[in-house]
């Protein structure tokens, strides 16, 4: 219990995958009740949360004994999609937009592969981070630009998201996941918190123990209802993994146009 305990307080505070629901307050006001989620993150992802998830996706020593095991999380759950795609052996020449490609942690490896890739992040400072890791590494198959999900354009090959539906409401999963699924000719690659009792359950005793991060509002999904969004939109689970660390859970479908 202790340790579940200190999971969700390190969720509510702002510090694991699960960027949690919380309130940023000046003096009493409360603007997580003002203020949408897209605004919250965009504004987030843009400042405090930049300085805390750049060091977290990156090579820093700069990072305590949580961050360090979110990031073996991450980087275990872009492994398994390299996995596949190198498996697979055909995604050079392809095409590849990853919505919500924050540093680049995917995008980037993917154009090292021969992929061209387009990639976007809500957040300017978290796509100019990636741009910034791509130009170094003498990467030219690969763009990266600041959108929001809903309007990124065009038809891909491959369609990756990462960790973004955390930040969608139950309501606005299903429409998510149906934009991303008409961007795709072929395939759409996509990871979310699983909603199982056992972490709903985690999130409310965390939430009785919130921190001063500003954060903002997670959403957990419940497998079932993203694998009908995918069916819906003409996909079919073809592969599935699921990534669970101390701090970072994180459940990866990949599904093929049927």
């Amino acid at each position: 219990m202790k340790q579940s305990i200190a999971i969700l307080s390190l969720l509510v505070a702002g510090s694991s995958a699960f960027v949690p629901t919380t309130t940023r307050t000046h003096g009493s006001f409360s603007l997580s009740s003002t203020v949408d989620d897209k605004t919250e993150v965009r504004e987030y992802f843009n400042t405090e949360g930049f300085n805390r998830w750049n060091k977290i996706y990156s090579e820093s020593d700069d990072v305590n004994s949580v961050q360090l095991d979110i990031r073996t999380g991450h980087d275990q759950t872009i492994q398994k999609i390299l996995n596949w795609i190198e498996a697979d052996g055909n995604i050079r020449g392809k095409s590849v937009c990853d919505c919500g490609c924050g540093v680049g942690s995917l995008a980037i490896p993917l154009a090292q592969m021969g992929a061209k890739v387009s990639a976007s992040d809500i957040s300017d400072s978290m796509a100019q981070e990636a741009a910034r890791r791509a130009e170094a590494l003498g990467i030219r198959d690969a763009k990266f630009y600041t959108s929001d999900l809903e309007s990124v354009t065009g038809k891909y090959d491959t369609v990756t998201c990462v960790d973004v539906a955390i930040h969608y409401p139950t309501e606005k999963m299903s429409e998510m996941v149906g934009h991303l699924c008409s961007l795709a000719t072929d395939r759409v690659i996509i990871s979310f918190a699983p909603k199982t009792w056992y972490y709903v359950f985690l999130k409310k005793i965390g939430e009785l123990f919130p921190g001063p991060s500003k954060t903002t509002r997670a959403y957990l999904h419940e497998e079932e209802a993203v694998r009908a969004a995918l069916k819906k939109a003409g996909f079919e689970v073809t592969r599935d993994e699921m990534t669970a660390t101390n701090f970072y859970f994180s459940r990866l479908l990949e599904a093929k146009r049927v």
